[in-house]
């Protein structure tokens, strides 16, 4: 089905207590993805990166319960420091695409965009962009009622990386 509507961009933002350099680096190097990645709760099993234009983050987060999520992004834009663009969804254990596994609707393919905005006295602003990707209808409809649990998902993964920024100063 070809997409008729538009959604509604989801944003979160946050300030860390850390230089712009180092957050971009938590967000590209695959072994510090590891070590903070993915809502409260979960721990990284597998991180893998190849970080240029085309090129695949794929990932798997175990949850409490012992089940593992796999995604990947894609990437599209790559502009140090600053932002990274890519397509995320979820995924096999191979790194093919795949349906989220909790939500049958939910969209095959999300645009993400991260920025990086330097702050003064060595913060960086960071700020997630998310909307649907060659999406349904349906699917924005429920990326749209998703706003809510997006924005837990989020504050939780945030709280880990700023958590994680002092331990990575080192």
């Amino acid at each position: 089905m070809q997409d008729t509507t538009t959604s509604k961009d989801f944003v979160i933002s946050r300030v860390l207590d850390a230089p712009r350099a180092l957050v971009w680096e938590c967000f590209t190097k695959p072994e510090r993805m590891k070590d903070w990645w993915g809502p409260k709760g979960v721990k990284v099993v597998k991180s893998d990166m190849d970080l240029r234009i085309g090129g695949i983050y794929h990932y798997g987060m175990q949850q409490p319960d012992g089940t593992v999520m796999w995604g990947r992004m894609v990437f599209r834009e790559i502009t140090p420091p600053d932002r990274l663009v890519f397509i995320n969804s979820f995924s096999d254990e191979a790194g093919g695409l795949g349906r989220h596994p909790m939500a049958p609707t939910w969209p095959i393919e999300m645009y993400s965009i991260y920025s990086f905005e330097e702050m003064p006295d060595g913060k960086t602003r960071f700020t997630v962009t998310w909307r649907p990707h060659n999406a349904t209808d349906i699917e924005r409809a429920t990326f749209d009622a998703g706003h809510a649990s997006m924005t837990g998902g989020w504050s939780g993964t945030l709280d880990k990386l700023a958590a994680y920024l002092p331990t990575a100063k080192g």
